[in-house]
């Protein structure tokens, strides 16, 4: 397993980063997630989800 993606970076740089469109990221409510939003926002949004 490969290490995460800092917290603190955005949709679009863990995109470019993983290789994979910036359309990959969805919202649970299956619309495209913005790109300026930031991976621990996503990650909290997802554990709060789960509960």
């Amino acid at each position: 397993m490969g290490r995460r993606i800092r917290k603190d970076s955005t949709i679009r740089t863990a995109a470019k980063k993983l290789g994979i469109p910036e359309s990959t990221f969805r919202n649970p409510n299956g619309r495209k997630t913005r790109n300026d939003k930031l991976i621990g926002t996503v990650r909290k949004e997802l554990e709060k989800k789960k509960k």
